[in-house]
């Protein structure tokens, strides 16, 4: 079996014994669902992001104890870390959001209330909320192949997004209004002036986009407009394509 027809999990922990251990969900899935035994091969990612090849050396109750046999060494991780904030969309788009936003490389999500946000964010039911999404994101990662679990927070206020953005070296807002003048240059020249290592933050507004003043707020803290292309796209398509042409600017044309 290829290392790339490995099953990949993220591991829990590291016991005393230095075995990757796998519990929750994971160990459901390994045991019940692809009914792996001890001796069995599959790819553990350690806290630190670095994918190894491991072997299971025993299945207790809860746990799965692997052990090491080779870790390799590269990542599948983006260049540059992008966070994705989303004015709080309908119905399950967020998720979906999450889920390909995962696949495409996101190091995190923060929704946010925007004004235009039909969804009025329920705080009793936040902590189930934010579980599901971050399940979510764990589940796109080991599809995907990452080197980490992209972080989903619970969702904020404008106010708190412009603060959580603070040290960030690249701030975007994708306006639908620059969109429609046909503006591109802003994304390409922002793309070319990051390096490695560095950190872009990215606005999307929710299906009615974002107010006026939301902009000129959010231009007041070190934010530009940009256009994402002359079509204008869905709050859960916009991400995607930012992602994309990440992808492309800093993995694919080189």
């Amino acid at each position: 079996m290829g290392v790339l027809l490995l099953q990949r999990y993220f591991a829990d922990e590291v016991n005393a014994n230095g075995q990757l251990v796998i519990s929750g969900d994971d160990y459901h899935h390994v045991v019940r669902v692809m009914r792996m035994d001890v001796g069995d091969k599959l790819i553990c990612v350690d806290g630190s992001g670095k994918s190894c090849i491991c072997t299971i050396a025993e299945i207790t109750d809860k746990k799965i104890n692997c052990n090491v046999v080779e870790c390799k060494d590269g990542s599948s991780e983006l260049p540059i870390r992008v966070s994705i904030a989303s004015g709080l969309p309908k119905g399950d788009k967020l998720e979906w959001i999450i889920q390909k936003g995962t696949e495409l490389g996101a190091d995190q999500f923060v929704p946010f209330t925007a004004a235009r946000s039909i969804v009025k964010w329920d705080e009793k039911k936040a902590d189930k909320k934010v579980e599901r999404w971050q399940k979510i994101a764990k589940e796109a990662a080991e599809q995907s192949h990452r080197n980490k679990v992209p972080t989903v927070h619970f969702p904020i206020n404008l106010n708190a997004l412009i603060e959580a953005s603070k040290n960030y070296d690249c701030k975007l807002i994708a306006y639908e209004e620059d969109s429609r003048i046909g503006e591109a240059s802003v994304l390409a020249k922002s793309l070319k002036n990051l390096e490695e290592n560095n950190t872009l933050f990215v606005v999307f507004g929710p299906e009615g986009g974002l107010d006026q003043k939301e902009v000129e707020k959010l231009q007041e803290h070190g934010f530009q407009t940009c256009g994402l292309g002359p079509r204008i796209l869905r709050t859960e398509t916009a991400p995607l394509a930012l992602l994309s042409a990440v992808s492309y600017h800093f993995e694919l044309s080189r």
